[in-house]
């Protein structure tokens, strides 16, 4: 047996010199001998080397991860006789095995959280899901050496999860040779020494089906582990199902609570959603933009027309949308403070206008978006709450936590508590969440689009502002980048053609022209791709143009205001600046140019209860998609730049000439 096992810690060293000599040479040179360093192995690359060894750590890994670590410290002391200064000899080595990408990845050893089961107990787990939980870093002992009495033998003893991580006292010797001794001394300085903290990771609730509840698991993470996530993080974590006894609760049934115990975790935040962009699907994006050429604007109407298919019309909407996801580019003033690129967006509008239908669509474009109704949201549910756990405070991830770097959407947003709606005041602005709660004094990240839906008070007043009608105060207003009002007027026409296209839906369409309409619209998941490869690729800087542009209307918007003295504020001119670049995002340029400014001005406009440049922008519910949207911007384009040029501290303006739609 115990020839076995050294013919097991042989092999696995050589492997390590042979494929990870340089990773060795690093951890060697590390001045350092007291901490303890990673040694990353891919489960593909051992699999190739030696299939036999690679099943024997993927079926035992409790025993073999033990081995693998004894041989990382074995082949680093080959490497070390290379060296002659400069090096010192490490105690520490931990072996960290990825199996994601390996040919095990696969249901049984890639489960949902949910599906864990005994099963799964013994053998090499991958578990994939949020953390919405993280502790704080203790120190644990990790293990003893023991010297029997009767054969002077020394053995390591390791300790029991099940019992809450204490090492007990063994009852017999298990030395190499075990003889029956019962007596025994521990070694000095034979004890070391952990860090240890305990995470909680809950799946993802994109995974899971309508009426499923989410599934969480605590995960144990030791050393170099520590730390490496928090919550709100998404991550893949490598590691041994095992159990513990639950903690003693008067009269409460004492269980087995299922537990991991991590090897190895990836944080996936930054990886590129829905993976690297193909180049034949970037080929497909150039292809389709040069043969839109001539007419720009129909092709990103062709686009929008895939932003809710089943909603007929409301492009104003559609557009909206599509500029919220797409977002602005973050940048540092010149005073080191970040200014978000994120967008906000707030739908105002009666019942029965598709406000619902949007943000359930939203949330399958983003990687990553968590839906909840103001009604059923406190201010922790929306920002963090604090848990007690075995005597100790926790801090647990709330709604905005958890789509950081994704969309938020809040439902019936009027229906949130004036203190609720408070609290979401910074993590709008500056994209953090501070805490200070039963003495866990912190700053979390909030990097989300927030899109939220209201219905106005009672019957919507246009006379009113903007702030009466939704009993949304002024600063929380502000912070939002367009608020689309959708108001259901009475209108024959409008009324005819909806009625018309959802019947044809329920009926026998029109065949030839149900077929056109369903080519011209891109589907979802193509949708989806675009819009992360655009925020991916494009960091648009805006033109001396587009700048005047938007600096005269900012200017204009400042005289006119009196309705909406709320949102004339500098974050609208922060707000044109993030849509004009969103929309040259979505034009797929790195360049913003008049074009861009000036929609970015209409969908200002169309966020305005009073115009102050366009006389007639309509009811953003009854809006349209145009036939020749070239033409009609030219339009639009034109009646802006007049108004513009009336003014006449503004004389700069007079050399704008001609349409910008090039």
């Amino acid at each position: 047996m115990e020839e076995e096992a050294e013919g097991v810690v042989q092999a696995l060293a050589a492997f390590l010199i042979t494929r990870h000599s340089n990773q060795l040479r690093t951890i060697t040179l590390s001045p350092d001998p007291r901490i303890h360093y990673p040694l990353h192995v891919d489960f593909a690359e051992l699999m190739d080397h030696n299939p036999a060894l690679a099943h024997l750590v993927f079926a035992q890994p409790t025993d073999c991860l033990r081995k693998f670590d004894e041989a990382a410290l074995r082949a680093h002391r080959v490497i070390l006789e290379d060296f002659k200064e400069n090096a010192s000899r490490k105690n520490y080595i931990n072996v960290r095995i990825n199996i994601s990408g390996s040919p095990l990845e696969c249901p049984e050893t890639f489960p949902s959280i949910g599906r864990v089961r005994v099963k799964h107990r013994g053998i090499l787990l991958t578990l994939k899901g949020t953390v919405i939980r993280s502790g704080a870093v203790k120190m644990i002992e990790g293990e003893r050496k023991y010297e029997c009495r009767k054969c002077k033998q020394r053995f390591p003893v390791y300790p029991e999860v099940e019992t809450r991580n204490s090492i007990l006292m063994p009852s017999t010797c298990q030395g190499s040779k075990p003889c029956e001794g019962t007596k025994f001394l521990l070694v000095e300085d034979s004890i070391v020494r952990h860090d240890y903290q305990e995470i909680k990771i809950q799946e993802s609730t994109q995974v899971l089906d309508v009426g499923a509840i989410p599934r969480s698991i605590p995960v144990i993470l030791k050393d170099d582990l520590v730390d490496i996530v928090k919550a709100g993080d998404d991550a893949i974590v490598t590691g041994i199902l095992t159990a513990k006894w639950s903690s003693d609760l008067k009269d409460v049934r004492c269980d087995l609570d299922p537990l991991l115990v991590a090897n190895h975790v990836r944080r996936t935040n930054e990886l590129k959603s829905d993976i690297g962009i193909p180049d034949d699907v970037i080929m497909k994006y150039n292809q389709f933009w040069s043969d839109f050429k001539d007419t720009p604007l129909k092709g990103r109407n062709a686009i929008l027309r895939g932003i809710c298919p089943q909603i007929f019309g409301l492009f104003t909407v559609k557009l909206a949308v599509a500029l919220t996801l797409i977002g602005g580019v973050q940048h540092v003033d010149g005073s080191g403070t970040k200014v978000r690129g994120e967008s906000h967006l707030l739908l105002v509008g009666d019942p029965g206008t598709g406000k619902s239908q949007f943000l359930k669509f939203a949330a399958k474009l983003s990687n990553r978006s968590v839906i909840t109704t103001g009604l059923g949201s406190t201010s922790a549910g929306l920002t963090v709450t604090a848990v007690r756990d075995g005597g100790e405070w926790m801090l647990e991830a709330g709604a905005l936590v958890l789509a950081d770097g994704g969309l938020c959407c809040i439902d019936e947003f009027d229906s949130m508590r004036e203190h609720d709606r408070a609290t979401i005041h910074e993590a709008m602005e500056q994209q953090t969440i501070s805490i200070a709660k039963a003495g866990l004094v912190t700053t979390l990240s909030t990097r989300t689009i927030v899109f939220g839906a209201t219905n106005p008070k009672g019957h919507y007043d246009p006379d009113q502002s903007l702030s009466v009608n939704t009993t949304l105060s002024g600063p929380l207003l502000s912070r939002f980048d367009i608020v689309l009002v959708l108001l259901d007027t009475k209108n024959p026409e409008w009324d005819a053609v909806v009625s018309s296209h959802i019947l044809s839906e329920q009926g026998e369409p029109d065949k030839g022209k149900h077929d056109e309409d369903l080519l011209n619209i891109w589907p979802l998941p193509m949708l989806r791709r675009y819009i992360q490869f655009v925020k991916e690729y494009f960091k648009p800087v805006l033109t001396k143009e587009a700048e005047k542009v938007i600096s005269c209307y900012y200017q204009l918007q400042r005289r006119s205001a009196t309705q909406n003295a709320a949102r004339t504020t500098v974050r609208m001119l922060e707000s044109l600046i993030r849509l004009a670049q969103a929309h040259a995002r979505l034009m797929f340029r790195n360049e913003v140019t008049r074009l861009d400014a000036i929609t970015a001005i209409l969908c200002i406009e169309s966020s305005m209860t009073t115009s102050a440049v366009v006389d007639s922008i309509g009811n953003a519910l009854h809006s349209n998609f145009t036939e020749n949207p070239d033409q009609e911007y030219a339009k639009q384009e034109m009646m802006i730049l007049e108004k513009l040029r009336s003014i006449d501290e503004f004389p700069d303006l007079n050399s704008m000439e001609g349409s910008a739609c090039r």
